[in-house]
C-alpha cells in the first residue's frame, strides 16, 4: 500500500491535489494506493498509519506546506522508523541534498514523477537499491546525497485520466475570487520561457507539453457535471502559451457557463487577436494572472524575460483587458540588482500608470527570491547569499519567510527598501481596494480611497500608520495573501504563484 500525501498548506483553499492524482493515474491497476489530503483530513498522520502503508509519497511546496511536511514525516518516523518516505515537488526538486541529509526522507523524486514512480516502487517491493541510473531521482549513496538528471516532461494526452474517484470532489469545491463553487485543473506541463527567478523555469528547462484542447474541454465538462461547479482555475504555469489552443478551449467552454482564471505572459497576450479576446470573454474568462515584473527595462533584461517584455506593455495590456471586461492581475518582482532603489521607484511609477489605464487591475508585489538558475542567482551568491544547510532551518527558523517572498535575504536589499515596499502596498490597497476583496463593504470602499487620496497623489508612502489602522478595521481581504491585511504585514505573497504541476 502506497499513501500519496498532500500536507496542509491552507485549509481555506482546498483545491484538488492534482500532482498526486496524476501519479495515482499511472498507478491505477498496478499498485494499491490512497490519497490523503492534509487540507481536508483533520488527522492525516493517523489516517496514514491506519492504512499500514509500505511507503509514503509526499508532495512538498515551499512555505507552510514544507513546515507541515517536516512535522508529519517526523511523526511517521517516530512511529514507523522503517517506513520508506519519498518526497517530490518544487522544494525537494530544488534542494534534494538538504532533504536527504535530514534523516526524514529516503528518496527524492526530481521534477515530474509519472515515469519514475512505478519503477521506484518495483525496486522497493523487490528489496533492490532504487534508482538504477538515478534518472529523475536523488538518494543517499555511501553516506552522501546523489542526484540524477531531471526526467523528460510527460505528454498529458498520453497519460490516463485523473482518478477523481480517489478523492471526494465535494471536499475540494470552495469559494474563490471568480465564483462560489470553484475547482482547479492543470492542462499542461512546464513553460517555454526561462525567467531566472522562477522555480518552474528551473525544472522545465524551457519545455512545454500541453493537453489537447478537446481533452481539456471534456475534463472540465465532466467536473462541471459531477461537482456542480460555477468556476474553474487553470493552474498551468503558462496556460496562454498557444493562442490557437486557448481559442479552441474558450469556444468549448462557452456553453458551460463557467467563470475561469489562468496564468500567462504580458507579451504573449498582447499578440492575441480580437477574435481570441472575444472568445475568452464570451467563455467566462474573468481574470488573467501575468508577470509584469518591473518598471525597469534593465531589471527585465537581467531576469531573462525572453527579450520581448518591456515595461510599457503592462499598460497596454491593462487597457486591453478593460476593453473586454477581464481583470488583469499583474505581479511584480521587486528589489533586483544592480540598483534596487531605482527598480522600486520605476516599478511604483509603472503600477500607478497601470492603475490609470485600468483601475480594476490587481497588483501583487513580490520581492526577488533567489532560484538556482544562471543570472540573478549568480549575482546573489557572489555577494554572499547562501541557502540554509538543514531542513529545520528552512521550515522553522528565520528562513521560513524566504519562500513566501517576504524576506529574500539578498545582500543588496536593505530593510529600509523592504519597508518601503510594505508602505507602498498599504497606500495602494487603500487607494484602490481590490476588486477581489468581496467582503469589503461599500462604505469602506468609499472611505479607504478618500483617506489615501492625498498620500497617493503626493507619493507620500512612508509609514502610512493611519491607513494600516483603517485596513485592519475594515478587515481588508488581500487576495494575494488570502487573508486580512495586518498592520505589520510584510511585502510579498505566498507561494501560490506556482500552485501545481510537479508530480509527487
Amino acid at each position: 500500500m502506497l499513501v500519496l500525501y498532500n500536507p496542509r498548506s491552507d485549509p481555506r483553499y482546498r483545491r484538488l491535489p492534482l500532482s498526486l492524482l496524476a501519479l495515482g493515474a499511472v498507478l491505477e491497476g498496478r499498485y494499491a494506493y490512497q490519497v490523503v489530503d492534509g487540507n481536508v483530513d483533520p488527522d492525516p498522520v493517523g489516517r496514514m498509519l491506519a492504512a499500514r502503508p509500505d511507503a509514503v509519497g509526499v508532495t512538498v511546496m515551499p512555505g507552510p506546506q514544507l513546515r507541515q511536511a517536516v512535522q508529519d514525516c517526523r511523526a511517521l518516523r517516530q512511529r514507523r522508523p522503517d517506513l520508506p518516505i519519498l518526497w517530490g515537488g518544487y522544494f525537494p526538486s530544488e534542494h534534494p541534498e538538504v532533504c536527504l541529509t535530514s534523516g526524514l526522507v529516503d528518496v527524492v523524486a526530481l521534477g515530474h514523477a509519472e515515469a519514475t514512480l512505478p519503477p521506484l516502487l518495483d525496486d522497493l517491493a523487490a528489496g533492490r537499491r532504487p534508482g538504477g541510473d538515478l534518472l529523475g531521482l536523488a538518494l543517499m549513496e555511501d553516506g552522501r546525497p546523489r542526484r540524477g538528471a531531471l526526467p523528460p516532461l510527460p505528454d498529458p494526452d498520453a497519460l490516463p485520466r485523473l482518478p477523481y474517484h480517489r478523492v471526494r470532489l465535494a471536499d475540494h469545491v470552495s469559494p474563490s475570487r471568480i465564483g462560489r463553487r470553484t475547482l482547479n485543473h492543470h492542462s499542461s506541463y512546464g513553460c517555454p520561457f526561462q525567467c531566472n527567478f522562477c522555480s518552474v523555469a528551473h525544472l522545465s528547462r524551457a519545455r512545454w507539453r500541453p493537453e489537447s484542447a478537446a481533452r481539456v474541454v471534456e475534463t472540465v465538462r465532466s467536473l462541471a457535471h459531477e461537482a456542480a461547479i460555477d468556476s474553474l482555475e487553470f493552474h498551468d504555469n503558462n496556460f496562454f502559451t498557444s493562442e490557437a489552443r486557448v481559442r479552441e478551449i474558450a469556444e468549448g467552454l462557452a456553453p458551460l457557463g463557467l467563470a475561469w482564471w489562468g496564468e500567462g505572459r504580458v507579451d504573449t497576450l498582447l499578440q492575441y487577436d480580437e477574435l481570441t479576446w472575444r472568445a475568452m470573454a464570451a467563455s467566462g474568462c474573468r481574470m488573467v494572472f501575468m508577470g509584469a515584473e518591473s518598471g525597469s527595462a534593465e531589471a527585465l533584461a537581467r531576469m531573462d524575460k525572453g527579450g520581448s517584455l518591456r515595461p510599457e506593455m503592462a499598460e497596454a495590456l491593462a487597457a486591453r483587458c478593460a476593453q473586454w471586461g477581464i481583470v488583469p492581475e499583474f505581479s511584480f518582482v521587486l528589489g533586483c540588482p544592480p540598483d534596487p532603489e531605482q527598480d522600486l521607484a520605476l516599478t511604483f511609477e509603472l503600477v500607478r500608470r497601470v492603475k490609470q489605464r485600468n483601475p480594476r487591475a490587481e497588483i501583487i508585489l513580490y520581492l526577488y527570491t533567489p532560484v538556482p538558475m544562471p543570472g540573478l542567482f549568480d549575482a546573489a551568491v557572489a555577494a554572499g547569499f547562501r541557502y540554509p544547510e538543514t531542513l529545520d532551518e528552512w521550515a522553522f527558523g528565520s528562513w521560513s519567510d524566504f519562500s513566501l517572498r517576504r524576506h529574500p535575504r539578498t545582500p543588496w536589499l536593505q530593510e529600509r527598501q523592504r519597508r518601503l515596499v510594505r508602505d507602498f502596498e498599504a497606500v495602494l490597497h487603500a487607494r484602490y481596494p481590490s476588486v477581489s476583496a468581496t467582503r469589503l463593504s461599500r462604505a469602506w470602499r468609499a472611505v479607504l480611497p478618500f483617506a489615501a487620496g492625498l498620500r497617493y497623489r503626493l507619493r507620500l508612502y512612508d509609514e502610512p500608520l493611519e491607513l494600516r489602522l483603517l485596513l485592519r478595521l475594515a478587515r481588508y481581504w488581500d487576495p494575494a495573501r488570502r487573508g486580512p491585511v495586518a498592520a505589520s504585514a510584510p511585502a510579498g505573497v505566498g507561494p501560490e504563484r506556482c500552485v501545481a504541476g510537479i508530480a509527487l
